[in-house]
């Protein structure tokens, strides 16, 4: 039995007056999603449990299995592990965003959590940059993807409460920076680092192209080392995992699964899709389980673009889910796929909700007539199950027990053949 998960990031989403209010999934051509979803079974999961945080780290911890309430620690050791960044007993990571700060009014305004979406080259050299000018032996820069980077400070921040600044587009920060100040530290290294950011020359060149600037660093998501059961040892079997983005590698790297990088993986609307399907096909040719991430709905959502998420939802089910489901339907191999979302990323807000999401899940094994249902938050809500924890999901979806190793089932799928009747 193969396993596949489908990860679209934050593509839940609100009903939009200018949709006639529908929302974006509704309004979306997604025919493949919707096939899984009609001859398939639609659920809700609860990603984020009570009381934590709607974020990404938190919810794809759960469709990957694991219970938030045992295991994290925070955002930023999940990155460090994907960079090959170790921690020590007393080192704790903290992301590191490149953002856009506007002065205005005596305030800071969060302009750009992403300084533009800046390329991964242009913010190499800013933060190789800040390290030799700022690295020291109590904290240390550490160069990632685009905006995404990390510094890992060696000392106690007990008593920091820090916010993401994707939470915080538009608004004013001026609080939250200064909260900092308490960590002398930190805030001396924030403050010189916008000194030096001013004139650097990837800023100069940005500027002249009329391109948001990387004019500050942002630290949030701080925390130690996590400690985590790897999936194998949880559920007997090997897998792999897909994304472009640090966070859901260093989910996996903890989780026993093996890293792919896809060559021109992005994390945003230009991500290499092909790429990501094709490595996903193979990877299952040797693999039990394969857990592909897609970031783009999410970034589109954070920023408020209605156009831009629809068009990453669409590329999502043609580019990604599509490809994938045909691919298994044509191996003639027994499998079971799902596809989900980790949280909404509704546009009129900008920032995560933490409603449990819909998940739809395909067996090849079973041939259902199509119900109609459509892979959407509406059809979801009607739906008479919901989860309440990542651990329910994985033993659901594996059919299997955490700690268990048997499986239903084996052989070939008498179901795959079916006609692929989600083609428009």
């Amino acid at each position: 039995m193969k396993y596949v998960i489908l990860v679209g990031d934050g593509m839940g989403d609100l009903p939009v007056p200018a949709l006639d209010g529908l929302t974006l999934l509704e309004t979306a051509a997604t025919p493949a999603m919707d096939y899984i979803a009609g001859h398939g079974e639609l659920f809700r999961l609860r990603t984020i449990p009570p009381g934590y945080p709607p974020g990404s780290d938190v919810a794809n911890l759960s469709l990957l299995g694991y219970r938030p309430e045992e295991c994290y620690t925070g955002r930023a050791p999940l990155e460090a592990a994907s960079m090959g960044v170790a921690l020590g007993t007393d080192e704790i990571a903290c992301r590191c965003n490149l953002v856009t700060l506007r002065e205005e009014n005596s305030g800071m305004i969060m302009a750009d959590y992403s300084a533009g979406h800046i390329s991964t080259s242009e913010a190499a050299r800013i933060i190789n940059d800040l390290e030799r000018e700022l690295g020291s032996d109590l904290l240390t820069f550490h160069p990632g993807v685009s905006y995404r980077h990390l510094l890992v400070y060696r000392g106690n921040l007990q008593g920091l409460n820090t916010v993401p600044p994707h939470d915080h587009i538009d608004k004013d920060v001026s609080d939250h920076w200064k909260a900092y100040q308490d960590f002398p530290e930190l805030a001396a290294v924030m403050s010189r680092a916008r000194e030096i950011l001013a004139d650097h020359p990837v800023n100069t060149q940005r500027r002249a192209k009329g391109l948001n600037e990387a004019n500050g660093i942002w630290i949030w998501g701080e925390g130690r080392s996590p400690e985590m059961t790897s999936i194998p040892d949880q559920y007997g079997i090997s897998g792999s995992l897909i994304s472009a983005v640090d966070l859901l590698k260093g989910i996996g790297v903890y989780g026993g699964l093996t890293i792919i990088n896809v060559p021109g993986a992005t994390g945003y609307l230009d991500t290499n899709y092909k790429g990501k399907a094709d490595a996903a096909l193979a990877a299952l040719a040797e693999k039990d389980l394969v857990f592909v991430h897609v970031e783009a709905p999410d970034e589109a959502g954070h920023q408020g673009l209605l156009r831009e998420k629809i068009q990453a939802i669409e590329d999502f089910d043609a580019k990604i889910v599509s490809p994938i489901l045909d691919g298994m339907i044509a191996s003639e191999a027994e499998f079971r796929l799902a596809v989900a979302m980790d949280h909404y990323t509704p546009i009129i807000l900008k920032t995560h909700v933490d409603y449990p999401v819909p998940i739809a899940v395909y067996d090849s094994r079973n041939k259902r007539p199509d119900s109609g249902v459509r892979y959407t938050e509406r059809h979801g809500e009607e739906s008479e199950t919901l989860l309440e924890s990542g651990r329910d999901f994985m033993e659901k979806f594996l059919e299997r027990k955490a700690g268990g190793r048997s499986e239903e089932g084996g052989g070939r799928s008498e179901g795959v053949k079916r006609e692929r009747g989600y083609r428009r």
